[in-house]
């Protein structure tokens, strides 16, 4: 079975924005520096650099998540501590700063988060996205035992649930970045 049935569109493609008073360099400087993820994360519990200069194309970054069991309740996801490995894909100081997550192997998967910044006249708009393009290591042993109809209603949850955690993030950094 594929894994839905339109497979010329990506498996997730969340987004969510916020206004911020706080000139694009402030905002990358915050956004990039993933080791305090903790402070505005609905599931990472911070992490550290593994490799490479912290918040460069290449540089790899390992984050500590949880995840508590009423999310998706019904379905096979990760449940309690678990960890992840991102590789930085994209950087554009003020305006991008972007990262794909790794599988098992160490290798890039068509999983890319991103922050993307525009500037505004009172500071700039804070943009968090989350793309999926093909299923992930994670996403295909989630859905192995799945049919079409159990697939359907994961994926419709899953973004359900994604949309709330990038705005609930974004609500948080924006606090972060207004503090600094």
């Amino acid at each position: 079975m594929g894994e839905t049935s339109n497979t010329n569109a990506p498996l997730f493609s969340v987004r969510a924005d916020i206004r911020v008073t706080a000139q694009p360099d402030a905002a990358y400087a915050v956004v990039t520096d993933l080791t305090r993820s903790a402070e505005w994360s609905v599931e990472c519990l911070g992490g550290r650099w593994i490799s490479g200069p912290p918040a460069q194309v290449g540089s790899v970054f390992r984050g500590e998540n949880t995840r508590s069991a009423d999310v998706v309740a019904w379905a096979p996801v990760v449940r309690g501590k678990w960890s992840t490995e991102s590789e930085v894909v994209a950087t554009e100081p003020g305006r991008v700063f972007r990262w794909a997550i790794r599988d098992s192997a160490g290798n890039r998967q068509d999983s890319v988060w991103s922050f993307e910044i525009e500037p505004r006249n009172d500071g700039c708009l804070l943009i968090h996205h989350f793309r999926m393009g093909t299923a992930t290591e994670g996403i295909r042993g989630i859905t192995a035992e799945m049919d079409e109809n159990a697939k359907r209603r994961f994926f419709a949850e899953w973004s359900t649930k994604l949309a709330g955690d990038l705005a609930a993030t974004l609500d948080r950094i924006k606090i972060a970045i207004e503090k600094e």
